[in-house]
């Protein structure tokens, strides 16, 4: 085997721990919690049905291969609930080493490319990671929404959090936005949100 495949499939199996990394959104037709490679399939899949609703023009291709990789670093950084205070203030750096790490196993220029692509959602500044991270909340807030709330209730979550989490995203795209907020709506009067 030559190197640069050596490398490819050195991360190909290190991503295989993504499916042993849970997070707080519950799967619909089961009593457990989604994995990382759940979540990343799904929110490509959701990014490649509804990319017709972004208010800005985007590349799909890039977007959905942002989305697949957005979470790699959680092998190392694990998932950090998206209301934990504590767990969000060290977040940045601890993705950032797993990121160098991981990205780190593919070729140079693999390593560029996917680095790079991450670092792009991270920073969520273009359209396509404005649109991902739309994605990126979106499937777990409709997930929620399905399963009555579960995960808010749990956690006690306020939909004015759930609001602040969300509305930097609403000019992405306007039939979303009204989704969210006709979805938080109802969940808050059904009083599954604080």
């Amino acid at each position: 085997m030559n190197d640069r495949l050596k490398k490819q499939i050195d991360f190909f199996l290190e991503l295989d721990k993504m499916k042993n990394l849970y997070r707080q959104t519950y799967v619909l037709h089961e009593d457990r919690k989604e994995n990382d490679a759940e979540h990343s399939w799904h929110i490509a899949v959701t990014a490649l049905l509804l990319s017709e609703y972004a208010n800005k023009e985007i590349d799909i291709n890039k977007t959905v291969k942002m989305l697949l990789i957005h979470d790699v670093v959680e092998i190392d950084a694990g998932d950090t609930y998206c209301y934990d205070a504590d767990g969000n203030s060290t977040k940045a750096e601890r993705e950032e080493k797993a990121a160098q790490r991981i990205f780190g196993l593919l070729p140079d220029d693999q390593k560029k490319e996917y680095y790079s692509l991450w670092r792009e959602f991270e920073g969520s500044a273009t359209n396509e990671a404005r649109f991902a991270a739309v994605m990126d909340r979106i499937q777990p807030l409709l997930m929620n929404y399905t399963k009555e709330g579960i995960s808010w209730k749990e956690h006690g979550i306020a939909k004015e959090q759930v609001l602040g989490r969300n509305a930097d995203y609403f000019s992405e795209s306007d039939e979303l936005a009204a989704l969210i907020k006709s979805v938080l709506d109802d969940a808050e009067n059904k009083g599954w949100l604080k």
